[in-house]
């Protein structure tokens, strides 16, 4: 029995054990082809409007309605002048650009305050609260566009960005994301270890509980931003100052003057729409891909 143990050791020695992966076969080849070929013809496909829309903005309204192509025109400065002789833009711009950064980072803040609240916290009306909150993310805003055009009325806000901004950091969605995220990514043993160190409550919360959850913050500043950026009821209806207006309020006067005779100018119009936008996403995705780590917990 001695002598076989030893020569299956020795075997076994002299033949180790292999653990490189085994090599793929031309099925799994095959399957990773046709889902790069599909990823390939979907982005292609989603590029293409976009595209359209840049080189429509330099070309002329009659040279739009001859066709559609991807070759640019020479007619930008003309589209842009004709645009900016009815509407000026770049004021829309600054306006829009202005509400949407201050609405996305009060937003992103005091419902990651409120989600931490919600998550580490016990209150008196803590449930009512929450389940309160799940309601009101069912009921559409415009409902309330009347009632709230008359509290701004009598509060005396009204053609100001006060209507525009404070509200909207009140978002029932935003909350109730970061906190079944950050349920899910903090654990409360860190909490207690920063208590016990000596840490304030409000300390651990930006110290401990914002890093941890700069991911989900991220991500909902995606949808903030552009859903601050594309508002357009609210500051039609509660803004009357020209120079006042968002960019999509103008791009509404532009739609219905002579500019619109003049699809270049349009297209133009909405191609400057647009940028912030697809700015905003590929900064704030590239931030998640890099942040994503720090939500990882060991136990």
């Amino acid at each position: 029995m001695i002598e076989t143990n030893k020569t299956l050791s020795t075997e076994f020695k002299s033949k180790p054990v292999s653990l490189q992966p085994k090599p793929k076969g031309g099925k799994d080849r095959i399957i990773k082809g046709i889902l790069y070929i599909g990823m390939t013809v979907l982005a292609i496909v989603c590029f293409v409007p976009f595209l359209m829309m840049l080189v429509n903005a330099t070309r002329s309204n009659e040279a739009i309605l001859t066709g559609f192509t991807l070759v640019p025109g020479n007619a930008l400065l003309e589209n842009y002048q004709t645009m900016m002789d009815y509407v000026n833009v770049w004021t829309g711009f600054k306006n829009s650009l202005f509400i949407s950064v201050l609405v996305t980072i009060l937003t992103g803040y005091f419902s990651a305050l409120t989600a931490y609240g919600f998550a580490f916290y016990t209150f008196k009306g803590k449930n009512f609260l929450f389940v309160f909150m799940l309601v009101m993310m069912m009921v559409p805003g415009q409902l309330g566009l009347i009632g709230f055009y008359e509290l701004s009325k009598t509060l005396g806000i009204l053609d100001t960005y006060i209507p525009l901004i404070v509200p909207a950091v009140a978002s029932p969605f935003v909350v109730f994301f970061l906190r079944q995220y950050i349920l899910t990514t903090l654990h409360p043993s860190l909490i207690e270890a920063a208590r016990i160190d000596g840490a304030s409550e409000f300390k651990i919360f930006h110290i401990v509980a914002i890093p941890i959850m700069m991911p989900a913050i991220a991500t909902m500043s995606i949808f903030t931003f552009i859903g601050s950026w594309n508002n357009y009821i609210m500051p039609l209806v509660l803004i009357f100052s020209p120079e006042k207006y968002t960019l999509p309020v103008l791009m509404g006067f532009l739609k219905g003057s002579q500019v619109a005779q003049n699809l270049g100018s349009m297209y133009l119009g909405i191609a400057i729409s647009v940028v912030p936008i697809m700015i905003a996403f590929l900064f704030l995705s590239k931030y998640i891909i890099n942040s994503i780590s720090a939500g990882a917990i060991k136990e």
